[in-house]
């Protein structure tokens, strides 16, 4: 029983770790979908951890360039993997590749956010005028 309260709180302690994770998937959402959530988790906690499973790795990488070539995010950390995964009509598991790529906000992040606002609100009084 101690092994299994142990594990619980394992557990605990690293899903409160994880709020700034994003599992992406390359079917369920668009690309700047994942974009925008990454900025408004580096917003949030200064860092955002992007993670994929197999064919989705592609998107995954797609996202962290487009942070990183807009100036918007710094590469912290990657790390690759391989996992067992279960699939549903079959018996044994099979061997997926995993990434996960964590990025903190630019030294630039705050200021071309603030930027990117100010030409929304611009943007919208202009069409509030014509």
């Amino acid at each position: 029983m101690e092994e299994v309260t142990e594990a619980v709180t394992n557990l605990n302690i690293s899903e409160t770790h994880k709020k700034n994770r994003i599992q992406v998937s390359n079917t369920k959402k668009p690309l700047f979908f994942y974009v925008n959530l990454a900025k408004r988790y580096m917003q949030q906690h200064n860092e955002v951890e992007l993670s994929a499973l197999g064919m989705a790795i592609a998107t995954v990488v797609t996202v962290a360039e487009i942070l990183k070539n807009n100036g918007l995010a710094v590469e912290k950390k990657i790390m690759t993997s391989t996992v067992e995964v279960k699939d549903d009509g079959k018996t044994r598991p099979i061997q997926k590749a995993k990434i996960e790529i964590v990025l903190g906000k630019s030294e630039k992040f705050d200021e071309i956010m603030a930027a990117a606002a100010e030409e929304r609100e611009a943007a919208a009084e202009a069409d509030e005028h014509n």
